[in-house]
């Protein structure tokens, strides 16, 4: 797991999420994660579903936040966790061992730890920076990144407020993924954002 990793806003406009993710996808980027708080039962379907379909042309994974059942249900490649959302363990326990498990670990090792022993795929610090989208403290120590890799010895992602500038120092000290919502899909043009972004995993 390497590069742009984009999370949906909470978008009703289905065309215009489809737009920006097939944008993103064509610069590069290398994960999508479906995210929509506040959707209704069938539009979160409709969404997910057209989005796999996307992101099936592309061949880059579509992980669900929050949703296993939606996950299982269209055949989706995994399940995103948040602190507050069911645990880890249960996730892969209703996945199986084929689909990918990611946790939302904040600025705690600790819960990393406790992700990777419960079979998490890859673990998310963050929030680094204040978001556009997101309301959480801004408290997370780049220096976890350096510590998760040498302990926790999985993918690291980071999130929260990361534009092409304030990730390229986070990616030097060793993220594998970086999570962008705003700098790509409010982005005039998504499809360049992806490029940029990927581009840092390139140098």
């Amino acid at each position: 797991m390497k590069g742009l990793y984009i999370v949906t806003p909470d978008w009703d406009d289905t065309q215009a999420l489809l737009g920006k993710t097939e944008a993103a996808l064509r610069g590069g980027a290398e994960l999508v994660q479906y995210r929509h708080k506040t959707a209704t039962t069938e539009l979160r379907r409709e969404q997910s579903v057209q989005l796999l379909e996307i992101c099936r042309r592309f061949g880059k994974p579509l992980v669900i936040n929050d949703f296993p059942e939606l996950c299982i249900e269209i055949g989706a490649d995994g399940v995103h966790v948040g602190g507050t959302d069911a645990s880890v363990s249960e996730i892969r326990k209703q996945l199986g061992a084929g689909k990918i498990v990611g946790a939302s670990c904040y600025g705690d090792l600790q819960l990393a730890r406790n992700a990777r022993a419960a079979g998490a795929s890859y673990v998310a610090f963050g929030g680094f920076y204040p978001s556009r989208v997101k309301k959480y403290e801004v408290s997370t120590s780049p220096n976890i990144i350096a510590l998760s890799k040498a302990e926790i010895q999985l993918p690291v992602v980071v999130i929260g407020g990361m534009t092409l500038e304030n990730s390229q120092p986070l990616v030097q000290r060793g993220a594998d993924m970086v999570a962008a919502i705003s700098s790509v899909y409010m982005a005039d043009d998504a499809e360049n954002a992806a490029r940029e972004f990927s581009a840092l995993f390139a140098a």
